[in-house]
């Protein structure tokens, strides 16, 4: 029986301004046990470890065609979905959906018709720091990200004051909300739900693609990190649900309930060829990401993403192409889909 086997890369919690780890990532293949042993002792007959391990195999260079090649026969003969985010600008994205959308909720404005909150996110990524001056959007999304997670009122003052001190009238659309205490945006940092660790954010685009391009039932399988492991609950949940409902959330994905998922269980990645062709594919998609911001370049990490088809990759990067994003969004009922979530799966 085939299975989606998933893997992740990146998590530092809910600090997104960690700067060795810019990125987080996830993937997820649909593939059997036995498929993906025949795979690995194709391309690596001869190994030092029983259990496949992108990090080590990476560092030799011997061993990265053979990796190019295997990540090239997953991604062309077997069902792959490869998420991977910038970390900075999901932040950015996490403060326009709290700190912001609230006040234009107030007055009856849908902040997410078209993408509206993903275009204001995009534009402070690469203008903020030139529009508060000096070190002000940095201080601001790091007290937002404090005040999100201790919601007391002392760290929520702080970054009133601090977008107060800042040229915020340069952007009232953005800094506005905090700038005048608005208790809408107040009451939402506060909020219970309200959180700046976006695992599940990652693992809900993995599922909403995999249910677009899977068309039988199918159960989930990753190893026992701790992390992964605390995320069960919210897929047990969305298993459970049995009400019907659809959601167009992408230009290219709907997400229907109830889902085709119908299991999450965990697994030592030692005995599992599965999960170790999953780490294989966010390793490689990780250093892809790192080529295409210019962190780490190397013909072996831009060759990666050249693998990719557009169906395939699921990407969470600021762009200037405004209107392509903007398309990529249209008619998309992301604050519906948002409501439901928290309808219904919420703790």
């Amino acid at each position: 029986m085939k299975s989606v086997y998933i893997d992740e890369s990146g998590y530092t919690g809910a600090d997104l301004l960690n700067q060795e780890q810019p990125y987080q990532g996830a993937s997820a293949i649909y593939i059997s046990d036995s498929e993906a042993a025949g795979l690995i002792e194709k391309h690596f007959k001869v190994r030092q470890s029983e259990e496949l391990k992108y990090r080590t195999l990476v560092k030799s260079k011997r061993n990265r065609e053979k990796l190019l090649c295997l990540q090239e026969e997953i991604l062309s003969d077997y069902c792959c979905i490869g998420y991977v985010c910038n970390k900075r600008f999901l932040l950015i994205l996490l403060f326009v959906d709290f700190a912001v959308e609230p006040l234009y909720h107030d007055c009856n404005i849908d902040f997410y018709e078209d993408g509206l909150n993903y275009s204001l996110a995009q534009l402070l990524y690469f203008t903020g720091d030139t529009i508060l001056k000096g070190d002000n959007f940095r201080d601001i999304l790091f007290l937002f990200q404090s005040a999100i997670k201790s919601k007391s009122a002392v760290a929520i003052s702080a970054l009133i004051e601090k977008v107060k001190a800042s040229p915020w009238n340069a952007m009232k659309v953005a800094f506005g909300p905090l700038a005048y205490e608005t208790r809408s945006c107040i009451e939402s940092i506060k909020h219970k739900n309200a959180s700046t660790d976006i695992s599940s954010i990652v693992f809900l685009s993995l599922v909403s693609r995999l249910e677009s391009v899977i068309n039988d039932q199918y159960s989930i399988i990753h190893d026992e990190s701790e992390n992964l492991r605390r995320y069960d609950m919210l897929f047990q949940k969305m298993i459970n649900h049995d009400l019907e409902a659809s959601f167009k959330v992408t230009e290219l994905t709907t997400m229907n309930f109830p889902l085709k998922l119908c299991n999450v269980s965990q697994i030592d990645s030692k005995v599992s060829p599965g999960v170790q062709l999953a780490d294989i594919l966010i390793g490689g998609l990780m250093d892809a990401a790192k080529a295409l911001s210019g962190i780490r370049i190397n013909e072996y990490n831009k060759e990666i993403i050249r693998l990719y088809r557009d169906d395939q990759l699921i990407h969470l990067l600021p762009s200037l192409d405004f209107s392509k994003e903007k398309q990529f969004r249209r008619g998309t009922q992301n604050k519906e889909f948002i409501s439901y979530c928290s309808k219904f799966f919420s703790e």
